[in-house]
């Protein structure tokens, strides 16, 4: 029989899980604060502990830490309506099997309770102390049904905004947030990896700060910015006379980051020579400076960190296959912006806020129609990008929020379809319209003279909006239509929608 320990100081939960779990195969005891269930669990041994972070007197990662040293082999999956980047890496740190905020589906939870009493068996059985993570879960549904009981399990408050300097709560930067805490409590090599903007320094120095070695040196190098004479040199020191202009010896940033950690940032940039140097690093611990002789012994954690895809870059020799699976011990892959858009609006929180201290202005909010943009766009410089963007806003705005207007013209995607002031009240469309694409050239010289006519007309935007309007009033408002019949994307089409105002006079929804 599987025993498992649940505490919870929130009632409902408790008889929540207890209806959820109720099998013969089952023993479930529950505790309402970790001071009992420390008790219990000390009593117990139970194969899986469940356990709310949020709670009066002892919190979860207090009564963690302590479950932990009692017993290493207990799986913890902790859970919370109050996640943060901060507790989401500590309590990993601390050695939680899982962390999931609520609210949550109940087929995943039971598959995560599977997982971890399996992990729980196999941990005992072949006497391994360490933690095996399962899959993480996709974090999805709002209730929680158990016969005839529904419990409502809502976020009541948002994530803290920017702890270390990391902001999300998409399921994608949960398993960053994981892998950062996993990764904390150990020495092992790390690998990040993502598009550039997507925060990989940030995610390093997070590491760094939450490590073993955070009281010790940590120095960050950018492979792709130092040119390749003198990379060497800046990361293993050099001897006086080593070459032209060596007037003196210097110390490089592995000997200075001795017991501590470096961030070798770009790392797929680097030369085959510069490689196989610190591949030796990583063997041995050792290097000689350039110009010299004399074997240097160094413990040093190294973190790095490339926007190339290294596999390719080994498959075409342009990287060493054997330095590749010295890094890759774990890898962090940070996702594109546009693949956790949910997190736009928490972004933009945290850099106005930012922003409006380090200017030293008043805090500005911004439209709804802006922040819908801000959400659509793609952000191929990701979370850089949209940082840029966010302060440049700032600085432009003249009100006390943030619009559309303030917003840059690559957002609004006016670099293909250019947008400008409405057509004057007194300006009719073309009589003639076209369908056959042979009259175009016919159709265009006929625009072109009607524009002639009326100098202080913008003509690309008063066709544009006419196209638009005709569009939706063809299709009653129907959005998806009207982009489909202009050949453009919904979300184009609403852009255009907002920028003529033509949402107000047909009352689109």
């Amino acid at each position: 029989m599987d025993k498992i320990l649940l505490i919870d100081d929130e009632s409902d939960v408790r008889y929540a899980f207890c209806r959820l779990l109720d099998s013969p195969k089952i023993q479930i005891t529950t505790a309402d604060n970790g001071e009992q269930g420390l008790k219990l669990c000390s009593q117990l041994r139970p194969d899986l502990v469940i356990m709310d972070i949020q709670m009066k007197g002892m919190n979860g990662l207090q009564t963690l830490e302590k479950i932990r040293k009692m017993d290493t082999r207990i799986p913890v999956i902790m859970m919370t309506a109050y996640g943060t980047t901060k507790t989401a890496i500590e309590a990993m740190k601390l050695g939680a099997y899982d962390y999931l905020l609520k609210p949550f589906d109940i087929p995943k939870m039971q598959q995560l309770i599977r997982a971890a009493i399996q992990t729980s068996r196999d941990m005992r059985r072949t006497n391994r102390l360490k933690n095996q993570k399962a899959p993480a879960e996709k974090e999805s549904g709002g209730y929680w049904r158990v016969g005839e009981v529904t419990i409502r399990l809502e976020n009541q408050k948002a994530p803290a905004e920017g702890e270390l300097g990391i902001v999300g709560k998409s399921e994608p930067m949960q398993k960053v947030f994981k892998l950062i805490g996993q990764l904390a409590a150990s020495q092992a090599t790390a690998l990040i990896t993502g598009e550039s903007g997507t925060g990989k320094e940030i995610v390093a120095q997070a590491v760094y700060q939450n490590s073993l070695r955070s009281a010790k040196p940590y120095l960050a190098v950018n492979c792709a910015a130092i040119p390749e004479n003198l990379l060497e040199s800046e990361l293993f020191g050099h001897e006086k006379g080593a070459f032209t202009g060596a007037n003196a010896l210097r110390i490089g940033k592995f000997e200075q980051c001795h017991r501590g950690t470096i961030f070798l940032d770009e790392i797929g940039d680097m030369s085959l020579h510069t490689q196989t140097r610190i591949l030796r690093v990583l063997q041995s611990g050792t290097f000689e400076r350039v110009g010299g002789n004399k074997s240097i012994q160094v413990d040093v954690r190294i973190i790095a960190a490339t926007n190339k895809n290294l596999e390719e870059a080994v498959a075409e020799k342009e990287f060493r296959e054997d330095l590749f699976y010295r890094l890759n011990v774990v890898r962090i892959r940070l996702p594109a912006l546009r693949e956790r858009r949910e997190d736009i609006r928490l972004l933009v929180g945290y850099f106005l806020k930012k922003f409006s201290a380090s200017h030293g202005v008043r805090r500005k909010s911004i439209s709804s129609n802006a922040l819908r943009m801000l959400e659509e766009h793609d952000w191929p410089g990701n979370v850089r990008e949209l940082e840029n963007t966010l302060q440049r806003a700032l600085v432009v705005a003249k009100g006390e929020a943030i619009l559309i207007s303030d917003l840059p013209p690559e957002v609004l995607g006016e670099e293909t379809l250019p947008v400008a002031n409405p057509s004057p009240e007194n300006a009719s469309p073309p009589t003639a319209q076209r369908q056959d694409a042979a009259e175009f050239p016919n159709l265009a010289n006929e625009l072109f003279q009607w524009a002639q006519k009326s100098p202080d007309l913008k003509i690309l935007p008063a066709v544009e909006r006419e196209l638009v309007r005709l569009a939706l009033q063809k299709t009653k408002g129907n959005q998806i239509q009207a982009a489909s019949l202009l050949g453009i994307t919904r979300a184009t089409l609403r852009k255009r929608v907002e920028k003529f105002s033509i949402k107000q006079t047909l009352n689109i929804r």
